[in-house]
């Protein structure tokens, strides 16, 4: 069948192996080489893409809860979407989460995700206790911190290239409501935008959006949402309907100046310079999530989001360098989210490091490539690196020079037959 990430580019011809039991999977994995899982595709490029994949969505069971700790036992294909519809009502929440809640389990921790509160409390992989996984040889391991450290760091961020995860314990946090205290500070420039967020650095949850188009004393404006939990509104939390995009866009509908007219009107509708309102979860979290295939916005050759971060000491002059270069260019983005993040952890492939991260889609167009070819030069410049779960072309050196841990990552692969047995797209451009 033919399948894409999430960003429609690029797509390809694979061979989908689905299967009933933990056995069957392990014999697949004997059988085939060159497999990569695949949850629910919501990875933006090829990071789950290979002639054969491993499809570990239908394993979606809820196999235990531990009200007294808020310990999940679920299997990898369950979706975030899934556990918040029973366990948001009950008064739990991801303690990690990212922008969007369709995606799997197993993929989160692949990707170990972050979200809006990295800052406070880290990756995905900060509330799993331990999950049970199917390795090159097809041998099911159950893996933890402390019996299993290698394989640990390997696969928590490791982007599926250690075998398929099959289960995991994850803790979630208790809540009280629905809804967030949510505060918007209207800045004007990227100096206030920064300012904003170090003010308001002990909020849980902080995103800001930011206008990428924005030159002179205006670059770098944003709107900065803060929030945390409200104690009060009510646990009555519902999946909404979603609106869907029936159809790819054309091309030319988004362009430098519809991306400008909604970046003006959407700064603009915000009057004060703070606000405060009530949200309710979706509104906060997963806004996108509320319109059914936003991806074909972007037209028929799909789209890249591009998103790096920047050590905190070169992040302020890093981004001024590529907010002034994405705006030269013309080929903004309407949707550009930074967030500030926390201390690094130990896993070799994990994306966050202490600093700021800026995240931007771009429609696949003449020259784009070569304007994040740029950016690249700049990113490395600041001693910054890119993430693996939005990518699709960055190259080998570049992805190199910003994960430290690259060779012991491909080392590990290689001892434990990895390295044939478990490919994608995007290992194979980046050497892993």
């Amino acid at each position: 069948m033919i399948i894409s990430g999430w960003g429609m580019y690029p797509k390809i011809e694979s061979t989908v192996l689905r299967f009933e039991t933990e056995q069957a999977l392990a014999n697949l994995i004997g059988e085939y080489y060159g497999l990569v899982p695949r949850g629910n595709g919501r990875s933006y490029g090829d990071s789950a893409l290979s002639p054969v994949t491993v499809d570990v969505k239908p394993k979606n069971y809820f196999l235990s809860f531990d009200e007294s700790s808020g310990l999940l036992h679920v299997q990898a294909g369950a979706l975030l979407s899934d556990i918040l519809e029973i366990f948001v009502p009950k008064g739990w929440f991801l303690k990690i989460t990212p922008g969007t809640k369709l995606i799997t389990v197993g993929g989160a921790i692949a990707s170990d995700v972050h979200g809006k509160n990295h800052h406070i409390e880290g990756c995905f992989s900060e509330s799993v206790k331990e999950f049970r996984i199917v390795t090159a040889n097809g041998t099911i391991i159950n893996c933890n911190r402390e019996s299993t450290p290698d394989l640990w760091k390997a696969t928590c961020g490791g982007m599926g290239l250690t075998g398929v995860i099959l289960d995991a314990k994850i803790y979630l946090k208790k809540i009280k409501s629905q809804y967030i205290n949510q505060v918007t500070i209207k800045t004007k420039n990227l100096k206030e935008t920064f300012d904003a967020f170090e003010e308001f650095k002990d909020k849980p949850y902080s995103v800001a959006w930011i206008d990428c188009l924005a030159k002179g004393n205006a670059m770098g404006k944003s709107l900065l949402m803060v929030g945390d939990f409200s104690g009060e509104g009510g646990l009555g939390y519902q999946l909404k309907p979603q609106k869907t995009i029936p159809f790819n866009f054309p091309s030319f509908t988004l362009n430098k100046l519809s991306v400008k007219a909604f970046n003006e009107l959407y700064y603009g509708k915000v009057r004060k310079k703070v606000t405060k309102q009530q949200v309710d979860i979706d509104a906060f979290f997963y806004p996108l999530d509320a319109i059914g295939h936003w991806n074909r916005i972007y037209g028929k050759n799909g789209f890249t989001q591009y998103q790096f971060i920047l050590p905190k000491v070169h992040s302020y002059d890093g981004l001024k360098e590529i907010l002034a270069t994405i705006a030269d260019s013309g080929k903004g983005s309407f949707l550009a989210v930074l967030k500030l993040y926390g201390k690094a952890n130990q896993n070799w492939l994990s994306f966050p490091l202490e600093g700021y991260s800026l995240a931007l889609d771009f429609k696949i167009e003449k020259g784009i490539f070569q304007l994040l070819d740029m950016l690249d030069r700049i990113v490395l410049k600041y001693g910054g690196r890119i993430y693996l779960t939005k990518d699709v072309r960055v190259s080998r050196k570049t992805f190199e020079k910003g994960y430290p841990q690259i060779d012991t990552f491909r080392q590990f692969r290689k001892e434990h037959g990895m390295d044939k047995k478990f490919q994608s797209l995007q290992s194979k451009r980046v050497g892993i």
